[in-house]
């Protein structure tokens, strides 16, 4: 790996682990809105409001739908924070293999 492309690697997963922490936050206030959006059904079910437990039914579901979609994305921009390490890493230990006049078989 060429010293530019190192650089372009290195800020590359900088942006990702960025991303990440964003979506860590993201992820944890879907969370929050889930469970109060459960006790709010949770609620109205016990004062009998069946109106009421109706809207809330459809709004607890789309919580959830909302919470998995930030999960997948937490998830894949995970995986690709994995990904990212492993190719600078197979190629610093293939490069550190040929100054050291290795042939990378074990």
């Amino acid at each position: 790996m060429h010293v530019a492309e190192f650089i372009v690697s290195s800020a590359r997963l900088t942006e990702l682990h960025e991303c990440s922490a964003l979506l860590r936050r993201t992820r944890k206030r879907a969370e929050e809105i889930v469970r109060e959006a459960d006790a709010l059904l949770d609620e109205a079910e016990l004062s009998g409001d069946a109106e009421r437990v109706l809207a809330l039914r459809a709004d607890v579901e789309q919580a959830r739908q909302a919470y998995c979609k930030v999960l997948n994305a937490y998830v894949a921009i995970c995986g690709r924070i994995t990904e990212e390490r492993q190719a600078i890493v197979e190629e610093q230990f293939a490069r550190s293999s040929r100054h050291q006049g290795l042939s990378g078989v074990a």
